[in-house]
């Protein structure tokens, strides 16, 4: 068993940033159910709003791929095997191999929509996003076979944010960590995000950077103010029922 297996962490550091939509981008859902001329293919949404949003775990498994692919020793493009991934990958996104369970530095959030009202004036075909018209030929009988895939529209802004716990006595590997992070991000911007990326879907800009630090250490409980916040939320419970007799 590692020895690194719970780590304890002493501060969280925040890094947030913009992720622009280069072009149109096609991140899939299920969809049990299309009538007839309902689009083939439709993309991921936040089931509270209906927006279009990036799930955390798309985002961290595309990151890890392509870090995963930079520090690889291996010729070949596909890496099959996550457990194969070098120890500081494992560290940064975890490893739930039976011999080698190492805890996640890197906690990810899905991505939420920042320009909606822009989007809305654009009069796009679903309100916030659009229809693409696919065709594939078939080369046997030349017959075509079209479909419709639901894009996120270029222009789109989504809100990134990424948590990195600070592991205690590990100051060096965190500029390490950081390195492999930026690199990835880097490499993102040239690579795409989510379907159809060989033929141009998911290109993603960054932008507007912020590192912030979430002390877990330093920022103790005060009692004091629980006690104030309990009293009056007690008084507020007690005018409410009052009101209501």
């Amino acid at each position: 068993m590692s020895e690194n297996k719970f780590h304890t962490i002493k501060d969280k550091i925040i890094i947030t940033a913009d992720m622009t939509l280069i072009t149109g981008m096609h991140i899939g859902a299920s969809n049990d159910f299309s009538p007839i001329g309902a689009v083939d293919s439709v993309v991921v949404k936040d089931s509270l709003t209906g927006k279009p949003i990036v799930p955390g775990s798309s985002i961290k498994g595309k990151l890890r791929t392509i870090i995963a692919k930079l520090k690889s020793d291996s010729n070949e493009y596909f890496l099959s095997n996550h457990n194969n991934d070098k120890k500081e990958i494992k560290e940064l996104f975890g490893s739930s191999a039976d011999n080698d369970i190492k805890e996640a530095k890197l906690q990810f959030y899905d991505l939420f929509l920042k320009n909606a009202d822009e989007l809305e004036k654009k009069n796009l075909d679903l309100g916030y996003t659009e229809i693409k018209f696919e065709n594939t030929i078939n080369r046997a009988t030349a017959v075509a076979n079209p479909r419709q895939l639901e894009r996120v529209p270029a222009g789109a802004i989504f809100e990134f944010k990424l948590i990195y716990n600070a592991i205690k006595n590990e100051k060096d590997n965190i500029v390490e960590d950081f390195i492999l992070i930026s690199s990835g991000i880097k490499a993102l911007q040239l690579d795409y995000l989510g379907g159809s990326g060989t033929r141009g879907y998911g290109k993603v800009s960054f932008s507007n950077f912020k590192v912030e630090k979430a002390s877990l250490t330093e920022n103790d409980i005060n009692i004091d103010n629980i006690i104030k916040l309990l009293k009056e939320s007690e008084n507020f419970v007690e005018t409410l029922i009052t009101k209501n007799k």
